[in-house]
């Protein structure tokens, strides 16, 4: 359906099928944490996310987007998977807890390090994170990421969410604003969106903003 209406206008914009982290469907907040990982091997990791990637490369999406992937084990996981379906492209973005670290803690350099063995890998990035550390993030691998790839990003709004209370604004967390986008994209990012708490408005905001850049 989205490949048929993406074709009646004059531009045409690539479909991305989303396949996300294993932890989601452990439904216990560990998509997180990333903590499931330590106890899985990447054959079983690779296992588990085959066949949605097969089904939706058959289906005939664009792009694979690998997104908010919360441990390197998992990061390399989905790298080798890839492999196994050759004429689809990706990205990978990861899911990230401060200024320098994927959610499991592994070094967020090391996670671009292990994308950038791929080939099909068009982008790599990070999502469903503060907007406030997606700058300093990709400062700390900007020496790492290979000239063939790209940054994507696209963070939540800058709430915080509590199990009890949901989504809370916080004082001492800068919010999202489509402002941050021009630093971004002079850090080279190509791909820019917006995650949890992020709507239609704000994405048209953002829009108008990068219009020219």
């Amino acid at each position: 359906l989205c490949s048929s209406v993406s074709f009646k206008g004059e531009r045409h914009p690539l479909v991305a099928g989303s396949v996300g982290p294993y932890g989601a469907f452990l439904h216990n907040g560990s998509e997180y944490t990333g903590a499931y990982a330590e106890e899985m091997s990447v054959e079983e990791l690779k296992t588990w996310h085959r066949p949605q990637v097969d089904g939706l490369a058959a289906a005939g999406a664009d792009l694979i987007a690998f997104e908010t992937i919360p441990s390197i084990k998992e990061a390399e996981a989905v790298v080798e998977l890839l492999r196994e379906f050759p004429n689809s492209n990706a990205w990978l973005s990861l899911s990230c807890k401060d200024e320098k670290h994927v959610s499991d803690g592994s070094l967020f350099s090391e996670a671009v390090q292990v994308a950038c063995r791929s080939p099909q890998l068009l982008a790599v990035g990070v999502n469903c994170c503060p907007p406030a550390v997606v700058e300093p993030l990709l400062d700390s691998a900007r020496s790492l990421l290979s000239p063939d790839k790209s940054w994507v990003v696209y963070p939540n709004s800058g709430e915080t969410w509590h199990t009890e209370r949901g989504w809370q604004t916080s004082g001492d967390v800068p919010g999202w604003t489509p402002d941050l986008s021009l630093t971004w994209v002079k850090q080279g990012v190509a791909l820019i969106g917006g995650c949890c708490r992020v709507g239609p408005a704000q994405i048209a905001v953002l829009r108008q903003q990068l219009k020219g850049t």
